[in-house]
């Protein structure tokens, strides 16, 4: 009798729910197929399921790796095939967006969550915010967790890489500040994501990504520590409990 070779369901890493398994794909499969960047499959198989309730699609493939595993495995010498933005292309586009956003009034400290090899904290800095860190516990220099808070945190092409999500926001709840915000960008799934199924381009295990969301599961996890979710479109988010004074202008809200 045939038996499986993986767990048929999991449970949901955001909201405990049951998890069917929902597709396979190669451990090769990354998202810079969308610029026809085609890996040959290594035969290494990646399970991913989906919650049948906030819809979070995840695998576990990864639950175990230390970050030793991931610096072998996928953040190696070849991930730039894979992520060739992450160098500098990436920093650069988010220190201008940034610039353009706190152009009136800019946060008193910032952090870069999840910032890698500190570019966009550098870039920053130089662009005139007062008190900028980045920390990034696969990163020797800044993998440090710091001991204050911060009024805004930031954190660019994260979450979808976190094996953990509750452990992720619980670490953000921590160093944030309140007032204080959270922006962050992680492409929610797309409308038609039954079709698409695990063809979805942002679905790459070769990229480390690993954690996949609805709006919600986002909206699930937010709630687990009183905090509110916004939305600039299906990439750019915002989290906070008290929003602070320099960012009533792109939330909208009245100014007293």
């Amino acid at each position: 009798m045939l038996q499986p070779i993986c767990d048929p369901r999991a449970r949901c890493k955001c909201c405990d729910g049951a998890a069917p398994l929902y597709g396979v794909v190669d451990l090769n499969k990354n998202c810079e197929v969308a610029r026809q960047v085609v890996l040959p499959c290594c035969g290494i198989p990646v399970y991913y399921y989906r919650c049948a309730n906030c819809k979070f699609l995840f695998t576990t493939f990864f639950d175990g790796f230390t970050p030793a595993d991931f610096a072998r495995v996928i953040y190696n010498d070849d991930y730039l095939l894979v992520d060739p933005d992450y160098v500098s292309a990436r920093p650069g586009a988010n220190a201008a967006m940034l610039q353009e956003l706190f152009s009136a009034s800019k946060p008193n400290r910032l952090l870069d969550f999840g910032g890698g090899n500190g570019t966009l904290a550098r870039l920053l800095a130089n662009k005139g915010f007062a008190h900028v860190d980045c920390y990034d516990p696969y990163i020797a220099r800044y993998s440090q967790k710091p001991p204050h808070q911060y009024d805004c945190i930031v954190s660019f092409e994260v979450l979808e890489h976190l094996t953990d999500p509750i452990r992720a926001l619980a670490d953000l709840n921590d160093l944030l500040a309140d007032p204080g915000l959270v922006l962050f960008s992680t492409l929610l799934q797309p409308d038609n994501i039954d079709q698409l199924g695990l063809t979805w381009w942002y679905a790459g295990p070769r990229n480390g990504h690993v954690s996949l969301y609805s709006r919600e599961s986002l909206l699930r996890l937010a709630q687990r520590f009183g905090l509110k979710l916004a939305s600039f479109n299906q990439n750019l988010h915002l989290l906070f409990r008290n929003p602070p004074a320099w960012s009533r202008h792109f939330l909208h809200l009245p100014s007293n």
